[in-house]
């Protein structure tokens, strides 16, 4: 009895091999994270919203329309119009001047507080979960204090001691914002610790720094991403409140946070005062969380395939 021998046109297609086929693309995690984040239609929305943030924050250290310190260019309270497309404020400021102002000083906290807050973290978390024992101890105890008191009396605390400049209110956000990135990195750093690659690199006497910089901080860097994309947008919110407080920037910044608090009292006459700010800081808040959902999803080894 003959043996049927398939013809290349009968295989399977997936078994096929034509001349000049590639093989599939070797993509990296990053790679792969980005492709994922670009199918995720509101971290779209969200990047676009975000990119338009910074080029207006960083338009306004040369230009605006406007200075935003200068009072009486028009009647008080006047509503938008084609000169003054946002309107002007209590003082006879331009409510757009202001913005794209303000605009920079929430960029500047956010990031400026993310990034301080993470550098915190993520080196207590490191020390924490690599070494335990009293250092654990020690670092897990001063976490779990500082989440017994509440995050705007310490702020509050820090902001009459040391004074209302940015820097200060970078630094006093910052000291209240370390704690969840410090208990991310400690939960990542001890189920990291003991996987193999971590213990090959001390079976051969490599250094405790560089097996957290080289080994350890690389593989857990998708979470502190995202956790960090998550702090920009409180950073901001806890500025503005702090500026409705009236310990936020001090004047004549464009603090948004401060805008909307002088805008209140004429909230029923001129609800533009109040409007315009509010909406600029829903937007930008609505759109790092989206992209921080989108990061999370993109970069979760669980939400693949």
């Amino acid at each position: 009895m003959a043996t049927v021998v398939p013809s290349a046109l009968e295989a399977p297609e997936e078994l096929q091999l034509v001349a000049g086929d590639e093989l599939p693309e070797q993509v990296t995690l990053w790679q792969d994270a980005w492709r994922r984040l670009t199918r995720n239609r509101m971290a779209v929305v969200g990047l676009v919203i975000i990119g338009v943030f910074f080029v207006t924050a960083i338009l306004s250290f040369f230009w605006t329309p406007y200075p935003t310190w200068r009072q009486a260019l028009g009647p008080t309270y006047q509503g938008p119009s084609v000169i003054h497309p946002l309107g002007l404020d209590d003082y006879g400021r331009d409510i757009l001047s202001r913005v794209m102002g303000g605009a920079a000083i929430a960029l500047s906290v956010g990031v400026g507080a993310s990034m301080l807050a993470s550098v915190i973290g993520i080196a207590l978390g490191l020390l924490a979960g690599f070494y335990r024992g009293k250092i654990d101890l020690g670092i897990s105890l001063l976490i779990n204090i500082s989440y017994g008191v509440p995050d705007l009396l310490i702020a509050l605390i820090l902001v009459v001691l040391i004074g209302r400049g940015i820097q200060n209110i970078i630094l006093a956000i910052a000291v209240t914002a370390w704690l969840g990135m410090a208990r991310l990195v400690r939960g990542q750093t001890l189920a990291l610790r003991e996987r193999e690659f971590v213990e090959a690199a001390r079976s051969i006497g490599t250094k405790d720094l560089k097996i957290l910089t080289r080994h350890i901080l690389p593989n857990a860097l998708g979470p502190i991403v995202v956790q960090a994309t998550y702090l920009v947008p409180a950073a901001i919110i806890f500025e503005a409140f702090l500026s409705l407080l009236g310990l936020g920037i001090p004047p004549p910044a464009p603090s948004w946070g401060s805008m909307a608090s002088e805008g209140y009292k004429a909230l029923q006459i001129a609800p533009h005062i109040v409007l315009a700010p509010c909406l600029a800081l829903s937007l930008t808040v609505l759109a790092f969380n989206w992209v921080g959902d989108g990061l999370r999803d993109a970069i979760d080894p669980r939400m693949r395939r």
